[in-house]
């Protein structure tokens, strides 16, 4: 059976063109944001100040940075506008993509009064979103004047956080919440969402800057061991992040593992799935092959290895992970619904039991999360111990 059966039979409703668009860009841009923001405050910030790092190097690479974080704020702001017309195309019933970009109409959609039993309109949680997402993307774009670029600590921590809550502003509720429930969605969605956009956007951000190589001394893999060293932790806290929270967003949304091939939902979450699953794998890829091989480098001083692993070998694994994440927000637009209302299965219904196992599970993911960061760290030693 195609994909067109499959959605015709069980009733699913394929997004338009322009959501499918809007929504990937909207989290595209997000993601650079908040991922190049994350990944520069936890990662590239902390190296470039280590004693170690020369001062060329350091120089070449906050140029090839700011560069990146202002485009970046460009991405987030026209993003931010298709997005926020593409809300306007939704909310008007039978409104084309093309009249709801007119600044007039968002403007009315915004302006809308609260509806019964709100606590606050919709549209003043959209305008105060976007009044965030401006002033963030103002923040980095700011980083195209030469002169902003002495300040660039300051520009992108003050992006970081502004980042962060044009994601956090768009979850809340305009009404009050019925159950836990409710509220646990909305935390582990944006759980979800934060991470991801942290994991891919910082991927990205490193992999787009190892590429001004040519531009750095023969003693930069030393700076570059350090920031792998450092985002490879932020990475796996992501990961951890993004699999917890859509351990609970498929319960929710899949009644049984057959659902995942026999309804439209399950097989773009499959789809998904499988991606995340490829980006999980090139990740153990660099925890347990190339991180011990760039510790054992390190440690003994080759210069000449320690290069070519963290500014060579390294961004093409990462260059990888980042298309496997791009794949991904191209699947999330087509996550509507659920498998659960496809297949007309009973809604799900959280218990004690059902708690219990979902903690199991968190528990046996930090786990192997501990024991990934051991073994590569067991890796590393006797790799050295291996050199004669």
């Amino acid at each position: 059976m195609t994909l067109v059966h499959l959605a015709a039979s069980a009733g699913y409703s394929m997004p338009p063109l322009w959501r499918i668009l809007t929504k990937s860009g909207y989290f595209l841009g997000l993601s650079g944001a908040v991922g190049a923001t994350v990944t520069y405050a936890a990662a590239v910030r902390p190296a470039l100040r280590a004693p170690e790092s020369e001062r060329g190097d350091v120089a070449a690479m906050r140029q090839r940075i700011s560069g990146y974080l202002a485009w970046a704020g460009v991405v987030l702001l026209v993003a931010g506008y298709f997005q926020l017309a593409a809300r306007v195309a939704r909310a008007g019933k039978g409104m084309p993509f093309g009249d709801a970009l007119a600044p007039g109409r968002i403007w009315d959609f915004l302006q809308a009064p609260a509806a019964k039993g709100a606590w606050v309109a919709q549209g003043t949680i959209y305008l105060v979103q976007n009044i965030v997402l401006v002033l963030a993307s103002a923040a980095l774009i700011a980083l195209f004047a030469p002169r902003a670029r002495r300040h660039l600590n300051t520009l992108a921590l003050t992006a970081l956080p502004l980042s962060l809550a044009v994601s956090l502003i768009s979850a809340i509720p305009a009404t009050a919440l019925k159950d836990a429930d409710k509220v646990l969605d909305l935390l582990f969605g944006q759980v979800h969402i934060i991470s991801g956009a942290v994991w891919t956007g910082g991927l990205a951000l490193l992999a787009t800057v190892a590429g001004a190589r040519g531009r750095l001394s023969e003693n930069a893999g030393v700076l570059w061991a350090d920031l792998w060293r450092r985002f490879s932790l932020v990475a796996l806290v992501c990961v951890g992040a993004v699999l917890t929270s859509g351990l609970w967003m498929s319960w929710k949304h899949v009644g049984s593992i057959g659902q995942l091939w026999t309804t439209t939902y399950g097989f773009f979450l499959l789809v998904k799935i499988l991606l995340v699953l490829g980006m999980v794998a090139a990740g153990g890829f660099n925890q347990f092959w190339l991180m011990p091989r760039i510790a054992q480098a390190r440690r003994a001083d080759s210069t000449a290895s320690l290069l070519h692993l963290t500014l060579r070998h390294f961004p093409k694994v990462v260059w990888a992970e980042v298309a496997l994440g791009c794949a991904v927000l191209a699947v999330v637009p087509f996550l509507s619904g659920s498998a659960r209302s496809e297949a007309g299965s009973p809604p799900p219904v959280s218990d004690g039991s059902i708690f219990a196992v979902g903690a199991a599970l968190v528990l046996t993911l930090a786990a192997s999360l501990y024991i990934t960061v051991r073994t590569s760290d067991a890796l590393s030693r006797r790799e050295a111990l291996a050199t004669p």
